[in-house]
């Protein structure tokens, strides 16, 4: 466990998130190695199926990801503050409701499926390898979820190299896991979607038995699961925000990919391939959001407000140190960068999809901002804000797409979502530097 109430911030946050970003590199790494097995045993029209319904399993499994690390939040409070009886009844209703959501959702999901793919348009020549896919994978959330929950009431008490220990046996499994069921049992996509979910399952029962094993804090009993209406509420309350926090930015991006669709073959392969690129430059911001909402709640629940600022600090300084070797990539390594990704010397691809690179990373450090404070205000409670900051992001990039698209083509991707920070980024500021909690030294006399 670690306490990320004493010590240095900047020491402490470094530490934390170090394992978290190779778990993020360990995660991209096998979708890279995902996307090349399908595409090279099952081919072309695999791989488009299987994308095809990216972004639907990336809202859904991303909003109950979001939902498990917002109940970690209240958990770290608990743990911060020394309350253990308050730990394990919040870790028993977040495993409560967590059950409760991701069955609702997997019974709709299913339920719904061919509706979905209908509005998602999904082509008759791959509907039927669309729907083996996601359907499995649909069925798997839970699975999904537990690992989730697992692995974020693990970092809430400041563990965050064990799940990362786990994460990499998953991803391991789950290449070979593809590779058994696609090649020697020919499931098709339907068997790398199966290997998802079995890789998953085997990470939760290691994760089960290790808090099993080593944490006492985390063991739950049956007296543990009498909670309050209050304590639902609040653990609902910072979820549900998380939650539908990626959620409004998922619905954004789709919203984008549909002016994308709307330019040609040559535009879509540049979006593709500047996206990718734009994930791995992105990597730290995500791992220090997950860091900043753990560091936080448990100083909150410490009452250390003072180390909340100063933890605020230091992880801006790590993100535009960061943003300052990315800018510098995107000006020098780009086009290099794009051809190993396509694959391609198509000059319209690499032109766009460098310039995109080239204006966006510019204003990475306003993203970077956007990140510790939405975070930072999960954890010492406001469950507002974020959302709002989030709304702001969805419906700025639907209006800019409809009104930058038609006249500037592609130039009108590229400036929407850098527009769509500088407005979000600022109710975040104002409320940060106004929150009331954030300007008393401390809240609770313990740590004196």
């Amino acid at each position: 466990m670690r306490d990320l109430t004493t010590g240095k911030p900047a020491k402490q946050i470094l530490l934390f998130l170090l394992p978290i970003l190779i778990g993020n590199i360990l995660q991209l790494t096998y979708s890279l190695v995902d996307t090349r097995v399908v595409g090279s045993v099952l081919g072309d029209s695999a791989l488009a199926a299987v994308g095809a319904t990216t972004s639907l399993s990336t809202m859904v499994i991303g909003f109950l990801q979001g939902l498990t690390n917002g109940f970690a939040v209240i958990i770290a409070r608990f743990f911060g503050a020394g309350d253990q009886q308050g730990l394990k009844r919040s870790a028993a209703a977040s495993v409560t409701l967590a059950f409760g959501v991701s069955l609702t959702l997997t019974v709709l999901t299913v339920a719904f499926l061919h509706r979905i793919l209908d509005v998602l348009h999904v082509g008759a020549d791959i509907y039927s390898m669309s729907y083996n896919y996601i359907i499995v994978i649909f069925a798997g959330m839970t699975v999904s979820m537990l690992y989730n929950l697992c692995a974020a009431m693990l970092r809430a008490i400041g563990d965050s190299v064990t799940p990362l220990i786990f994460l990499g046996i998953s991803v391991v499994l789950n290449i070979f896991g593809d590779l058994f069921c696609i090649c020697v049992l020919d499931m098709g996509v339907r068997g790398a979607a199966v290997a998802t979910v079995a890789a998953q399952l085997f990470a939760t029962l290691l994760c089960l038995l290790f808090i099993r094993k080593s944490y006492e804090v985390l063991h739950i009993k049956k007296q543990d699961f009498v909670f309050s209406g209050a304590l639902v509420k609040e653990l609902l309350g910072c979820g549900l925000s998380m939650g539908f926090m990626g959620c409004l930015v998922n619905i954004g991006s789709v919203a984008l990919q549909t002016g994308i669709n709307t330019l040609g073959n040559d535009y879509i392969v540049a979006h593709t391939a500047a996206r990718k690129i734009t994930e791995l430059f992105m990597l730290l911001f995500g791992v220090i959001g997950t860091t900043m909402a753990t560091y936080s709640g448990q100083n909150f629940g410490a009452g250390r407000m003072d180390r909340v600022r100063e933890g605020v600090r230091a992880a801006l300084t790590i993100t535009f140190i960061w943003c300052g070797f990315v800018l510098l990539c995107s000006y020098t390594i780009a086009p290099v960068l794009i051809r190993m990704v396509t694959g391609t010397n198509n000059p319209t691809v690499i032109a766009a999809a460098t310039s995109y690179l080239k204006f966006d990373t510019l204003l990475y450090w306003v993203t970077a901002i956007i990140i510790v404070l939405r975070n930072t205000m999960q954890g010492i409670g406001d469950h507002v804000t974020p959302i709002i900051s989030s709304s702001v992001e969805c419906i700025g990039k639907i209006i800019l797409v409809n009104l930058l698209v038609a006249p500037f083509g592609y130039w009108g991707i590229i400036v929407a979502e850098p527009i769509t920070w500088c407005f979000m980024v600022i109710p975040l500021i104002v409320q940060y530097l106004r929150n009331p909690m954030l300007k008393k030294p401390l809240v609770r006399e313990q740590h004196q």
